[in-house]
């Protein structure tokens, strides 16, 4: 039986055996390896050169001593670079085993620690949810989301108000509404502009300097309720009010750090609420053109704000996947929440409240619009339909119809007392869809994108498309009785339409 060398895996010329590991073994390679390693090459237990048996063979014909210069010396110096090559092949075998275990234990400790900071996020969501909504004791006050400077602190002491007086507030509110609603019944407001006036709109101003032009774009408008200013948020970190009737700016609202992400004027008309990517909120006296509250209760950007039909409090949604529902008086952190029961939560990208004020919608990342109860704090209803990211929402004044909006070129409408979709408008394959709004009165839906459409309710007809601006279309608003549209994009330009 031939001998192998467990090395090269040829025969060799001067056998040895290892006691170490029992192997038989060319004696030269074997030699070099203990000098370099001193152990053997297969157990790697200890080895040295005097411990190698040496079996006996039949001795090979070895050639006479080559001359320097004679073809056997060139022979002689290939067998050698052949046994290093074997020894260094050896070598990298072996490296290569070790590498590859320590990734595979590497893989293992990620792995593990990826599961620890998922366990350790759920719970501090939790720890969060559990702060907010603790009630102070002994004089102590709640902790606050807002760190405002002296001068943009409040000038009157806000009464501190108990999570039961809040709920009641809310009942009241929605009560009240909802009886209101009742009695208007189907009619619609007097003074309502026409469908067939609707459809005539077209552009009769446009403003292309109210924000910065280093960094354009105008993401979104919102319109006061005297029907006579606008309020616009842009890329350029600033919200400009700017009055449709004299053409001229108002205020210019300076204090967030980056671009301003929504914009809403409160109901009295002299305040004005701005949320931002740099995950804070702003309460603004438009006159005095400062900040009367900060609201820091978000880890993210800012993708959404609500204010509730009683004017006090307001609801934001973020990135960070989660939602809260602050004073906007105070800035206190009253409520706020987030999906436990979902293991795959993903980032808010809008937020609205019901005409009511006892529910709202969100959207989120994932292509699912969530409806939330407020005094529970809990998720009651989803809508899935959509394939791609949620982008605006909207609640009809009706309180029946919710519109959504997504990246996937669609406005789905949603009956809430059926919990289904029972009309979608499909848009082209390359639209690309940003806001969706309903008018105060319920009776026409807009579309911002592309370009802006306008549909008439219930029958669902288009009767409108304007396609002035030179760039998508980033937000619209209807003003009073639908007398008017305004419109931003990413033109940075404000655009009124009307008859």
């Amino acid at each position: 039986m031939a001998l192998i060398c467990s090395i090269s895996n040829e025969v060799p010329e001067t056998p040895v055996v290892s006691p170490a590991s029992k192997q038989v073994f060319e004696k030269r390679l074997i030699v070099k390896y203990i000098e370099a390693n001193g152990t053997d090459p297969i157990s790697g237990e200890e080895l040295a050169v005097e411990d190698l048996i040496e079996l006996k063979t039949n001795p090979l014909v070895r050639p006479r001593p080559p001359s320097a210069t004679s073809i056997p010396a060139i022979l002689k110096l290939l067998q050698d670079e052949w046994d290093a090559s074997m020894l260094h092949t050896y070598t990298l075998r072996q490296q290569l085993q070790t590498a590859r275990q320590e990734l595979s234990h590497a893989l293992y400790q990620h792995d593990a620690a990826c599961r620890v900071i998922a366990r350790l996020n759920k719970e501090l969501h939790a720890a969060r949810e559990a702060l907010a909504v603790l009630k102070p004791h002994g004089g102590v006050p709640m902790p606050s989301a807002v760190e405002p400077s002296p001068s943009e602190q409040m000038e009157e002491e806000v009464p501190m108000e108990s999570l039961e007086d809040i709920v009641v507030k809310l009942q009241e509110t929605a009560s009240q509404l909802t009886a209101e609603r009742k009695k208007k019944g189907k009619k619609l407001p007097e003074g309502l502009t026409p469908a067939d006036t609707l459809s005539s709109f077209k552009e009769q101003a446009s403003h292309p300097g109210l924000h910065s032009a280093s960094t354009p774009g105008i993401n979104a408008v919102d319109i006061s309720p005297d029907n006579c200013t606008v309020v616009t948020g842009g890329n350029d970190k600033t919200a400009v009010v700017f009055d449709i009737q004299k053409e001229q700016i108002v205020s210019s609202l300076k204090g967030h750090t980056k671009k301003v992400t929504n914009v809403l004027y409160h109901s009295n008309g002299s305040v004005v609420l701005t949320a931002s990517s740099d995950a804070s909120i702003r309460v603004w006296d438009v006159q005095s053109q400062t900040t009367k509250t900060v609201i820091k209760a978000h880890d993210g950007a800012v993708s959404g704000i609500s204010l509730h039909p009683t004017g006090d409090y307001v609801l934001s949604s973020s990135m960070d996947e989660k939602w809260v529902f602050s004073d906007i008086r105070s800035g206190r952190v009253i409520s706020q929440g987030y999906d436990a029961n979902n293991a795959n939560s993903s980032g808010l990208t809008c937020s609205q409240f019901h005409p009511d004020g006892l529910i709202f919608g969100t959207g989120t990342v994932s292509s699912v619009v969530k409806i939330w109860d407020l005094k529970e704090r809990t998720n009651v209803a989803n809508f899935s339909g959509h394939s791609g990211t949620i982008v605006s929402i909207a609640f009809s004044e009706n309180g029946y119809y919710l519109a959504t909006a997504a990246e996937d070129s669609t406005v789905k409408l949603w009956d809430l007392r059926k919990l289904k979709n029972f009309q979608s408008i499909d848009l082209s394959e390359s639209y690309q869809v940003r806001s969706v709004t309903f008018d105060k009165s319920g009776a026409y839906l807009g579309i911002a994108g592309s370009d802006v459409q306008v549909y008439q309710c219930k029958q669902w007809i288009l009767l409108k498309t304007l396609s002035d601006h030179t760039g998508v279309v980033n937000d619209l608003c209807f003003g009073k009785n639908a007398s008017f549209l305004a419109t931003v994009g990413t033109d940075r330009t404000l655009k009124i339409s009307s008859p």
